[in-house]
């Protein structure tokens, strides 16, 4: 499995809906806190763009010498139809400064210096030391993901349905019986997750890995299509 870090560096570096969120900041509005881009340095700190007139601005240039503490807070929702939709939150704990110079016009970038992170996901919940989070890697996959999930779910929710026959006779039965929905619920280097939906509602999660992990899209079509083989047969 990927280890808590790598999924919380890849979330950190996805397109998920992130807010920042700064003591004494309550009053204003969620909108005005959400980072117009992020990135992740070279030591593992985070870089965060806001317009230069934002809240986090403020508050940053005001504190100066002060240690200014704040939490990225990201929320990760799956981008097909499913239920129970959100599949995991991450936080990232640290000191915010300014980086003058470094953004556009009528931006600035804030630096987040990474004290600890938190992941809560599929997976389960772990916390990530700093020097963990700093040498771990996004998934290659993360640029891709919810575009690959949605073509998945629209053009081979077919495929999808045989991926039943791999689950083992009882569960076999079951889906020959009732014909649960599959949907394509995650994906990464390792592997696959779905989720099966029954008809009353009941949902449970499957998930089947790669032979090896994939590097790049192209790879992926190739694990892909053994894997709908193996289902086939």
């Amino acid at each position: 499995m990927p280890s808590a870090a790598e999924r919380t560096r890849t979330l950190v570096q996805s397109t998920c809906s992130a807010v920042l969120l700064v003591p004494g900041l309550d009053s204003a509005g969620s909108d005005q806190l959400v980072p117009l881009s992020r990135g992740v340095g070279p030591d593992g700190d985070l870089f965060l763009e806001f317009p230069a007139d934002s809240p986090a601005v403020r508050a940053a240039t005001h504190a100066q010498d002060d240690e200014l503490t704040a939490v990225l807070e990201i929320t990760d929702v799956a981008p097909v139809s499913v239920p129970h939709r959100i599949r995991g939150r991450a936080r990232v704990f640290g000191w915010l400064t300014c980086v003058p110079g470094m953004a556009g016009p009528g931006r600035m970038l804030l630096r987040l210096e990474t004290g600890e992170a938190y992941v809560d996901d599929l997976w389960g919940a772990e916390s990530v030391e700093p020097e963990d989070f700093r040498d771990a890697s996004a998934d290659p996959l993360v640029c891709h993901e919810a575009e690959l999930l949605q073509h998945l779910h629209a053009a081979h929710g077919e495929q999808l349905g045989t991926l039943c026959g791999l689950l083992g006779e009882h569960a076999e039965a079951g889906c020959s019986a009732h014909r649960p929905a599959v949907v394509p619920l995650a994906l990464d280097r390792l592997g696959l997750r779905v989720r099966l939906c029954e008809q009353d509602g009941r949902c449970f999660d499957a998930r089947f890995e790669f032979p090896e992990p994939v590097r790049d899209v192209t790879e992926l079509r190739r694990a892909m299509h053994t894997l709908f083989e193996a289902a086939a047969h």
